[in-house]
C-alpha cells in the first residue's frame, strides 16, 4: 500500500514513523524547520517503547507532487482541516481512503463535505505524542492504540489490510464497528482533559487525583455526554468510570496536546474542544457551562499568544 502522512506533527510522526520503519511505503508531508531536518536527517521516534530512526524519508510540503496513494493519514489541527483537505485532493484516487486522526468530534464531517463522505475514515487515537525538535517525535507510553471505521457505517472488512500493516508493530490497530460512538468516548474525555490541562497548566495525573479537581472534570465529562445521548449515540455506559479511571493511571507528565500548544502560544483547537460543547449544547437546549466557562476563559489564547502563556 501507498500511504502519505498528512500533518508530520506528533501524531503523523508517530502512527506514520511505524510504518516505514516496518518497510511501508510512507511519504511525509510537513513543512518548515521539521521538514528540512526530516529531508536531511530523516524521522526519529523517541520514547517509552525505544527508540526509531528511519534515514532517508520521503518529506514533502507539497502533496501534488506525490501522486495518488491507497491511504492517506490526516493528521492535521482542527483548525486547518478545510485547508489541508482541498491540498490532499491530487492524492485521492477512487478506491483511497483517508483515516481522520483529528482531534475533537466535527473534524472528520468536515474532512468529508471536501473528499467526499466515502473516502472517509473515523480515526480514534489514544497516544500522546508531540515534535520534541525539528526531525524528532517524542511519545509517551501509553500503547499508541488507535481505532477506525467507515464514517458511512458500511462494512469495515476493506480496512483489514491497513490494519494488518501495523501487525509488527507496538502499535495496535482496532477496527470498530461504530466509529461514531468510539469517537463521542473519546471526545468525552478530550474535550474535558484539554481544557482542564491548559485552564490548570497541570498534567492529567495530578488534575486527576486532586479531589476537588476530579469533581470538577467529571461534571465536564457529563456536560459532553448528555449531548451525545440526546442525539441516540450508542456511547459507552461506562465511558466517564473508564475515563476517569485511565485520567488517574495517566504518566505523571502527561498532558492534553491542547496544553502543549497553549504552552508554546500557539493557536488553540480551542473550538472544536469545549467551545464546541458549548455551540452544540445551546443547539440542543442542554446546559454545558462548565464548558462554557472553559471556553471564555482560554478564549483570549485562541489565536496563539507566543511569550505569554506558561
Amino acid at each position: 500500500m501507498k500511504i502519505a502522512v498528512m500533518g508530520t506533527g506528533g501524531m503523523g510522526g508517530y502512527y506514520g514513523g511505524y510504518l516505514a520503519a516496518a518497510g511501508c511505503d510512507v511519504t511525509f508531508i510537513a513543512r518548515g524547520e521539521h521538514l528540512t531536518a526530516i529531508q536531511k536527517n530523516g524521522l526519529s521516534l523517541k520514547g517509552d517503547n525505544g527508540d526509531i530512526h528511519i534515514n532517508p524519508t520521503p518529506a514533502t510540503d507539497d502533496p501534488g507532487s506525490i501522486g495518488p496513494v491507497d491511504v492517506v493519514l490526516f493528521c492535521v489541527k482542527l483548525y486547518d482541516v478545510e485547508t489541508a483537505a482541498e491540498l490532499i485532493q491530487p492524492l485521492i484516487k477512487k478506491d483511497t481512503i483517508v483515516i481522520s486522526f483529528l482531534n475533537g468530534i466535527d473534524g472528520p464531517e468536515r474532512l468529508a463535505k471536501i473528499i467526499g463522505k466515502q473516502h472517509v475514515i473515523g480515526g480514534a487515537a489514544y497516544a500522546s505524542a508531540v515534535i520534541e525538535a525539528p526531525g524528532i517525535v517524542r511519545y509517551k507510553g501509553t500503547k499508541g492504540h488507535f481505532k477506525i471505521g467507515y464514517l458511512d457505517g458500511r462494512a469495515n472488512q476493506g480496512l483489514k489490510e491497513f490494519q494488518n500493516l501495523y501487525s509488527g508493530t507496538p502499535i495496535e490497530c482496532e477496527i470498530s464497528d461504530d466509529i461514531l460512538a468510539t469517537l463521542w468516548d473519546k471526545f468525552i474525555l478530550l474535550a474535558t482533559n484539554s481544557g482542564l490541562s491548559c485552564i490548570c497548566r497541570q498534567p492529567v495525573g495530578i488534575i486527576y487525583n486532586d479531589p476537588d479537581l476530579l469533581e470538577l472534570a467529571m461534571t465536564m465529562m457529563r456536560e459532553v455526554k448528555s449531548l451525545a445521548i440526546s442525539q441516540n449515540i450508542e456511547i459507552d455506559d461506562d465511558i466517564i468510570e473508564k475515563s476517569v479511571a485511565w485520567s488517574k493511571s495517566a504518566p505523571i507528565d502527561l498532558y492534553a496536546s491542547m496544553y502543549h500548544d497553549l504552552r508554546k502560544g500557539r493557536p488553540l483547537e480551542l473550538a472544536g474542544m469545549s467551545g464546541f460543547v458549548a455551540t452544540l449544547g445551546e443547539q440542543l437546549k442542554i446546559a454545558t457551562p462548565c464548558h462554557k466557562t472553559v471556553f471564555t476563559c482560554l478564549k483570549p489564547y485562541i489565536n496563539g499568544s507566543k511569550g505569554i502563556a506558561k
